[in-house]
């Protein structure tokens, strides 16, 4: 198979991030931090060194503010709920958020609105695909409490500037970052870029298994829990621990997923630069390709996060990649991919987009592979 879906979840992995999550299945059942005993007192001090490992790779605000969770929308919903729940009983936030956003921020957000916690400025897209700072500026208000944003478009690979969003917002507001398809292919430094909440997707990007996440905050956000139970700290105290990360972290922790999330970031330290160069040119080498199929129109330019999407005619994209799948062994995504805004805002809500997202592991020979596959299924687009 070639596998072109890595933006739902990374295929191949590094051999470090495997070995890490097997030997933690292997050899490391217990409880981190929940007993005395050598073996926990050992798992917790790997964690321990997780959250410093990353909290440097992201220039967060101390590792006691890196929480992990299993996935980005876990990471999201703790950051959005427990923003909104932080909030003095009665109070209304004004945030701004944008329809390149995933169902992971839009739902969390309805919700809120609805239970009369928020009030929603959905920002449009402008002529480049994207939403530019000028847009965030034009809806500040002197109460805008935060702004809620993809770092990069899971549709097409479009980007927004944190450090300029955060320019022209209130000093007082937040600024909460959706990382699921930045994460592990661009550089963010959330102190000099001015990111209050940082949602990362352990197993994108990142090269961590299935079931890693992680949230990272600033000290001007304060959090209200999101999840209740055990934290192996003040267990006599009927309410969750005052402090972090325990304060955000019920419940036993992934350590197997965690420990992939280490090596992972340790092979990311030292290859990423490179990888993000190799997979943007795949990325124009693909566009390029397509853009020469009759019929075949392209929604994404090049980009470091391997995201291209497509559709062909009037096709259902979920039929095109079925057929991708089902006869040429590749695979891909068809579909709305939980942007339900972001294809309003293309005009592509009724069919959707067939997206290929590459990674370093991918080959130009898979590319070309695919471009053949793709032309020869355009030819016959009108049998379905």
């Amino acid at each position: 198979m070639i596998y072109f879906d890595n933006a739902a979840t990374g295929g191949a992995k590094p051999p470090s991030v495997i070995s890490a999550a097997c030997e933690a299945i292997k050899s490391a059942n217990a409880n981190p931090g929940r007993s005395g005993h050598a073996l926990s007192v050992t798992l917790a001090q790997n964690l321990l060194n997780c959250r410093k490992l990353l909290d440097g790779f992201f220039g967060g605000y101390g590792f006691e503010r890196v929480i992990f969770t299993k996935n980005c929308t876990e990471a999201l919903n703790a950051a959005l709920f427990g923003f909104a729940n932080a909030l003095p009983a009665g109070k209304k936030a004004h945030v701004i958020t944008t329809v390149m956003e995933h169902n992971s921020v839009l739902r969390p957000l309805r919700a809120l609105e609805r239970a009369g916690k928020t009030e929603l400025t959905v920002l449009g897209l402008n002529e480049n695909g994207t939403v530019p700072p000028e847009a965030f500026a034009a809806a500040a208000r002197e109460d805008t409490a935060a702004a809620v944003f993809t770092l990069a478009s899971n549709v097409t690979g479009a980007q927004i500037d944190p450090a300029a969003v955060k320019a022209v917002l209130p000093e007082g507001a937040l600024v909460i970052c959706d990382g699921a398809q930045a994460c592990g292919h661009i550089p963010l430094h959330m102190r000099a870029q001015g990111i209050d909440a940082l949602c990362a997707a352990g197993h994108k990007g990142m090269h961590g298994v299935a079931g890693s996440g992680v949230l990272l905050f600033s000290e001007r956000f304060d959090p209200a829990p999101l999840l209740y139970g055990g934290t192996g700290s003040e267990s006599a105290d009927p309410d969750m621990p005052s402090f972090y990360p325990d304060r955000l972290e019920a419940g036993t922790l992934n350590y197997p997923a965690a420990m992939s999330l280490f090596e992972g970031t340790i092979y990311l330290k030292a290859h990423m630069e490179e990888n993000a160069a190799y997979v943007k040119g795949m990325t124009r080498s693909l566009i390029c390709g397509l853009k020469k199929i009759a019929g075949i129109r392209v929604y994404s330019q090049p980009n470091p996060f391997g995201i291209v999407s497509f559709r062909c005619g009037g096709a259902q994209s979920e039929l095109f990649a079925q057929e991708l799948s089902d006869r040429y062994g590749v695979a891909v995504r068809g579909g709305l991919h939980c942007a339900p805004l972001m294809h309003e805002a293309l005009g592509s809500a009724g069919e959707g987009l067939v997206r290929a997202s590459l990674s370093e592991f991918n080959t130009p020979h898979e590319v070309q592979t695919f471009l053949l596959a793709a032309e020869k299924i355009a030819r016959s687009v009108t049998s379905f």
